[in-house]
C-alpha cells in the first residue's frame, strides 16, 4: 500500500513548530494539533531566554507567522487527539474539535468583542497574575489571532455578538470529530509545571509575595500583566530583595526524584533580568547543586555574579514565614557549605518547581499505543534510537520525553522530523501544494516609502524613543507612511502592514526592529503577499545596534536610531526588483565526521533517497565511541550501539565512505 505523504503533530510548542515546519519544507503536509487556542508554548510565556538573553517572543513570532502562513501546514487549534486506526504509512486519526464559539473562518482578530465583555477571569497565560475576559485572546501575538469564548464564565449577555461587525460570533457552535489520514505522528506536547502550593513550607498560594518563576516571567515581559514592571502582588511596590528558591518538587523524593535540568539557568536569568530592571534590587538563589552544563552555560553564571552581583547560597530552605504587618517573608535556611543556620528577610520569593509531564500525557499514551516511564514522560525504544517510540511510526520529541531546555528541544525536533521523511520518503510531495503566487505591481518612477517602527514591547522602547523616531522618519525623501508599532513580527501587525503597502500604494518598505537573521524573510514575505517585489524592502537593527548597546544610554541609542533609519530609507529608494532564480538541487550531502552523530546524519539522508558521501579521517568509523568503555545511562558496550550504525553506513547503497588521514579527507572534499 502507498503510504500517506502527511505526519501529524501533537502540540504546537517551539519543538512541534519546528519539526512542522521541516516537514512541511521537505514537501510533506503537516497536521497540527494543539489543545490550547493558540501556538508557540511555553516559550511564548517567556520574556527572555538563556543564555543569550534574546527576546523569546523575538525569536517564536516569527516561526509562530511562518507555520501560520505555510501552505503545508494545517492548524487544528483548541482540539486533540480521541483515537487512530491503522500502521506506519497509513494512519487514520479522529480528532475531536472543541467550539470557540466564534469562527475561525471569519473572525478577524479586531478584539472589539473582548473589549465589550464584562467578565474579567485570571488569564491562564499570565499564570493568574493577570486578568483577561470571558472572550479573549490568550496574548497579544496570538497565532493565529482568533477568538475564543470561555463559557464557563460567559454570563450570556449578548455585548459580543452585538459589536461583532464580521458576524463571528456562534452561540450555538458544538464540538465536533474530523478524521485526517498520516503516514506519521510525531508527539510534541511539552510540559506542565508541578503545584508548588503542595509544598505549604514555601506559602505559594498563602503569601501574597510568594511566585512561581513562570509568574515572574509574565512580571518582567512587556506584554505581561504589568507591562514589564517587577512588583510586589501585595502592595504594587519594587522589591529591593529578591529570593530565588530552586528544586521546588524536583530532586525531591516526594514528587519528582529527577533535575528538572533548566531551573539553575532559568533562575540565573531572571535575577540578571531583576537587576537590568530593577538596578539598585539585590538577589539570592538558593541551591542544591548548581547544574550549568550546556554551551556558555557557566560563563552565564560568571558574569551574572561578578557583573549583576547575584549571590548564590548551597542551601535547602527548610520553610518560609511572613511577616504579617509588612508582607515581607522570612526565609529560613542551612547553608550546607558552613553548616550555619541562617534566616533572611526579602521582599519577593520566586519559586523554581519542577517540570512534569504534560496534562493527558498517560492518556495520550494509551491512546497512541506507545509507552510512558515512572514518571509520565513518553518512552524512547532506545538510546540509539531517541525518537522512536514501541509503535513503529509514531516518533516524540521536546520535553514531554524528560526535562531540556530550548535549544535542546529544537533540535530533537529536527531528528524526529527527520525519522518520518525517511519512513515516508516515497511520499515526498504528493500531498504538498506550491505557495500561491501573487502578481507584482508596476513600479513607480518616484519611490514611495513606508516605515515601520518596531517598539518591540520594551526591548526597543525601553531604551530608544520611538515616538520620536517614528515623526523623524516622516520627515525623510521618499517617506509617504511612518507608523510605530508595538511588534512588527506579530501576525496582525504583518496584516496591517500588508494592508498599508495596498492603501497606500507603497513601492518600498523599511522596518526598523530586530535582528534581519530571523525576521527579514518573514517582512519579505509580506512584501510579496501584498503585491510587492521582496527585494524592494529594507531593514535597520535598531534593537542590538542601538537599544542593547547602548541600553544605558538612551539619547545616544535614539540619535543612533534615527541615523540607521535615515541610511536604511536612502538605500530603500535606490533598490531595484530581483527575480527568484529557481533550479534543480543536486540530491546529495556531504557529511565530514564519522562518528556516531555524523553516522546517523548519513543514514538518514540515506533513507530519503539521497546519495551520501561520508569522509572520516580515521580508517575506522566510530569516533570517540570507539574509545569509550561504557555508554550511559545504561552502560552498554559502545560496539552494540556503533557496530550496527556502521553496518548500516558501509551496507547502504547511497552511501559511500571515504576513511584515511586528514589530507586525503581535505582532497576528497575538494574533489565532491
Amino acid at each position: 500500500m502507498e503510504k500517506t505523504g502527511a505526519v501529524l503533530v501533537i502540540g504546537a510548542g517551539v519543538s512541534g513548530m519546528q519539526a512542522s515546519l521541516d516537514l512541511a519544507e521537505s514537501g510533506f503536509k503537516v497536521y497540527m494539533v494543539e489543545k490550547t487556542p493558540t501556538i508557540g508554548g511555553r516559550m511564548a510565556q517567556l520574556d527572555k531566554t538563556f543564555p543569550t538573553n534574546d527576546c523569546a517572543m523575538c525569536t517564536l513570532a516569527p516561526k509562530m507567522v511562518e507555520v501560520s502562513k505555510h501552505p503545508n501546514i494545517n492548524l487544528l487549534m483548541y482540539s486533540e487527539v480521541v483515537s487512530i486506526k491503522g500502521e506506519e504509512g497509513n494512519f487514520e486519526i479522529t480528532i475531536k474539535r472543541h467550539p470557540r464559539y466564534i469562527s475561525e473562518e471569519k473572525c478577524n482578530g479586531c478584539g472589539l468583542c473582548a473589549e465589550v465583555c464584562p467578565i474579567k477571569i485570571p488569564n491562564e497565560f499570565d499564570e493568574g497574575i493577570g486578568v483577561r475576559k470571558a472572550v479573549y485572546a490568550p496574548f497579544p501575538q496570538t497565532v493565529p489571532l482568533i477568538y475564543t469564548i470561555d463559557m464557563e464564565h460567559c454570563n450570556n449577555c449578548g455585548l459580543c455578538k452585538v459589536v461583532c461587525e464580521a458576524g463571528a460570533v456562534d452561540y450555538e457552535m458544538q464540538e465536533s470529530e474530523i478524521k485526517v489520514e498520516a503516514g506519521s505522528i510525531i508527539v510534541s506536547t511539552g510540559y506542565d509545571l508541578f503545584d508548588s502550593s503542595a509544598l505549604e513550607e514555601y506559602g505559594l498560594g498563602r503569601y501574597q509575595n510568594v511566585v512561581s518563576n513562570l509568574q515572574f516571567e509574565r512580571l518582567l515581559s512587556a506584554s505581561g500583566p504589568t507591562g514589564g514592571r517587577i512588583i510586589r502582588p501585595s502592595d504594587g511596590a519594587a522589591p529591593q530583595k529578591i529570593a530565588f528558591i530552586q528544586c521546588v518538587g524536583s530532586r525531591d523524593v516526594r514528587h519528582y526524584p529527577y533535575c528538572s535540568q533548566i531551573c539553575c539557568m532559568a533562575s540565573t536569568k531572571e535575577a540578571i533580568l531583576a537587576k537590568e530592571h530593577l538596578p539598585e534590587v539585590e538577589s539570592t538563589i538558593y541551591y542544591m547543586d548548581l547544574r550549568a552544563f550546556g554551551k556558555g552555560f557557566q560563563e552565564y553564571v560568571n558574569r551574572s555574579k561578578n557583573e549583576c552581583g547575584v549571590n548564590y547560597i548551597r542551601a535547602r530552605p527548610s520553610q518560609i514565614l511572613e511577616d504579617h504587618k509588612t508582607k515581607n517573608l522570612i526565609i529560613c535556611y542551612d547553608n550546607t557549605f558552613t553548616g550555619e543556620f541562617k534566616e533572611e528577610e526579602v521582599d519577593l520569593v520566586v519559586l523554581a518547581p519542577a517540570l512534569k509531564p504534560s496534562t493527558g500525557s498517560k492518556k495520550l499514551a494509551k491512546i497512541l499505543g506507545i509507552d510512558t516511564d515512572g514518571y509520565g514522560y513518553f518512552s524512547e525504544v532506545s538510546e540509539e534510537t531517541p525518537f522512536d517510540t514501541i509503535k513503529p511510526g509514531i516518533f516524540v520529541t521536546g520535553v514531554c520525553t524528560g526535562p531540556k531546555d530550548i535549544p535542546d528541544s529544537v533540535g530533537q525536533a529536527s531528528g524526529a522530523a527527520a525519522r518520518a521523511e525517511s519512513l515516508l520518503a516515497e511520499s515526498r510531495g504528493s500531498l504538498a501544494v506550491v505557495r500561491e503566487e501573487v502578481p507584482e505591481k508596476e513600479l513607480a518612477d518616484e519611490p514611495r516609502i513606508g516605515v515601520f517602527v518596531c517598539s518591540c514591547g520594551l526591548n526597543i522602547s525601553g531604551t530608544v524613543d520611538v515616538r520620536s523616531v517614528t515623526e523623524y522618519a516622516k520627515t525623510l525623501p521618499g517617506v509617504v507612511h511612518a507608523d510605530n508599532i508595538m511588534y512588527t513580527c506579530s501576525d496582525d501587525a504583518l496584516t496591517s502592514i500588508k494592508n498599508i503597502i495596498k492603501e497606500k500604494d507603497l513601492n518600498r518598505v523599511v522596518t526598523a526592529s530586530c535582528t534581519p537573521r530571523t525576521h527579514e524573510p518573514l517582512f519579505r514575505e509580506t512584501c510579496r503577499e501584498a503585491g510587492l517585489n521582496p527585494y524592494l524592502f529594507e531593514m535597520a537593527n535598531i534593537r542590538e545596534h542601538c537599544s542593547w548597546v547602548h541600553s544605558k544610554e538612551p539619547e545616544k541609542a535614539t540619535k543612533k536610531a534615527k541615523d540607521l533609519i535615515r541610511m536604511a530609507v536612502a538605500r530603500s529608494a535606490l533598490l531595484k526588483p530581483q527575480k527568484i532564480r529557481t533550479f534543480d538541487a543536486d540530491k546529495s550531502a556531504t557529511i565530514i565526521g564519522g562518528g556516531l552523530a555524523g553516522m546517523s546524519a548519513a543514514v538518514e539522508i540515506a533513507k530519503q533517497g539521497f546519495r551520501v558521501d561520508l569522509i572520516e579521517r580515521n580508517k575506522e568509523l566510530g569516533g570517540y565511541a570507539n574509545e569509550l568503555n561504557s555508554i550511559f545511562l545504561s552502560a552498554k558496550d559502545p560496539d552494540r550501539v556503533v557496530g550496527p550504525l556502521r553496518e548500516a553506513v558501509e551496507n547502504h547503497p547511497n552511501i559511500n565512505t571515504h576513511g584515511g588521514h586528514c589530507r586525503k579527507s581535505r582532497w576528497l572534499y575538494r574533489e565532491l
